[in-house]
């Protein structure tokens, strides 16, 4: 794995962590449109309304986001160009939270694991800890979590907007360097 700053690539064995684009709206839409993810995140609404990619992305993108937003990018392995995105949000100067989500499709692959090492590895914002927490009902993201060396810290619950409900979560973190 090696990061090019410049560029805000990370590389990775099998994709390419690659800055957000405008033209990664079409797969984001149709793999967010689909239940099964959207009740894994926190944020992503089901049914998606119209419009909810293009401000995901115009947000993203934006100068100020408070996310950095990287795309799993396959397309130079003979994968699809988007696999799943993966995003740190800056909590203070220590640290961030890590956010992600894989296709459907892409699901048991070990996408997601590759993506979360790559990024605890290159430590992109310099945080001294990152935070990941994950729906109870979700035991297989809590474990992509564990598998980079996150330790379990605690319950908790959020509220799921395609669930329209509070859902507990698990709480891990990992400090770096």
């Amino acid at each position: 794995m090696n990061v090019d700053t410049k560029a805000s690539v990370i590389l990775c064995d099998r994709f390419v962590l690659r800055p957000l684009r405008a033209s990664d709206r079409g797969l984001i839409k149709m793999y967010t449109s689909d239940e099964r993810l959207a009740r894994n995140t926190e944020s992503i609404p089901h049914p998606l309304p119209p419009g909810a990619t293009k401000a995901f992305i115009d947000r993203g993108l934006a100068e100020n986001s408070e996310h950095d937003i990287w795309v799993m990018d396959g397309s130079d392995h003979g994968l699809a160009e988007v696999l799943g995105v993966i995003a740190l949000k800056r909590l203070d100067d220590r640290q961030s939270e890590i956010g992600y989500w894989v296709a459907p499709a892409f699901w048991n692959t070990g996408f997601a694991s590759e993506a979360l090492g790559a990024i605890v590895e290159a430590n992109p914002q310099g945080a001294e800890t990152l935070v990941g927490q994950v729906f109870q009902d979700n035991p297989a993201s809590g474990k992509v979590l564990t598998h980079c060396g996150f330790q379990y810290l605690g319950d908790a619950e959020v509220f799921c907007v395609a669930r329209d409900a509070a859902v507990p979560t698990w709480t891990y973190l990992r400090k770096c360097g």
